[in-house]
């Protein structure tokens, strides 16, 4: 079995198709495991809706998509990200945001825990520092965590009193080992912070050795594109801008 391991897509459609081909390219895949924030910041709701819909998945619900469909208020969220969160919950249908509203917090896929933020507080908190990563391995009962929500591309690993993280590498994936647990995050689809603008996946392959293989991946795509629906949709300037930027 092969998944697709993916998170903050954020309406970016552009991005997500030039993930699915390069993760198609890479030797395809049987599912795709979304960690949350199918929608926000980007124009693209509903088609990115319909497309991780139409392929096999397991998926999770991350804030922007709670703040969509009012399960979280916008009010939390930055100016821009509120004003894409309000524009998002005017142009999507009735049927998409129950879709929305009914994903998950939290889910088990194989060896994997998925949760958008993380186990202590699946849908806000921000895995990035060692107390956080302690949080959640006190709470994990599966030997994988995976997760999303800020957009870095990352793993934790449990070593001692102090797990220890580190960026993901292209030519260094993390490797699945017995007795070591990992906290996973595949980085974002649709808007990076590490930096680099393309878009950041992982790939797993169940039979590639005893518990598995991962690849980890960067994907150009077709930015120009994102950033013309961003300002034809009237979302703010900056949300254009950043994804040039990868912050």
């Amino acid at each position: 079995m092969r998944a697709l391991i993916v998170s903050d897509i954020h309406s970016n459609l552009e991005a997500f198709e030039a993930t699915l081909a390069d993760a198609a390219a890479q030797g395809g895949f049987d599912v795709v495991w979304f960690l949350g924030d199918l929608v926000g910041y980007n124009a693209d709701p509903g088609a990115c809706i319909a497309l991780l819909r139409s392929l096999p998945n397991v998926a999770i619900a991350g804030n922007h998509d709670h703040a969509v469909t009012g399960q979280l208020d916008p009010n939390l969220f930055n100016g821009a990200a509120r004003a894409a969160a309000l524009w998002t919950a005017e142009v999507l249908s009735a049927a998409e945001l129950t879709y929305l509203a009914e994903l998950p917090a939290v889910t088990q896929a194989s060896d994997f825990t998925m949760a958008h933020g993380s186990l202590r507080d699946p849908i806000m908190e921000y895995l990035l520092n060692p107390d956080a990563a302690i949080a959640t391995f006190t709470r994990l009962q599966t030997q994988f965590c995976l997760v999303g929500h800020s957009h870095y591309p990352l793993v934790w690993r449990e070593t001692g009193d102090r797990p220890k993280g580190d960026l993901l590498d292209e030519s260094n994936p993390p490797q699945l080992e017995p007795g070591q647990r990992l906290i996973l995050n595949p980085g974002s689809v649709g808007q990076p912070r590490d930096g680099d603008w393309r878009a950041s996946y992982l790939l797993y392959d169940s039979d590639a050795g005893p518990l598995g293989s991962l690849q980890y991946r960067r994907v150009e795509y077709d930015i120009a594109a994102t950033q013309a629906k961003i300002r034809a949709a009237g979302l703010p300037e900056s949300l254009a801008n950043r994804l040039s930027e990868g912050r």
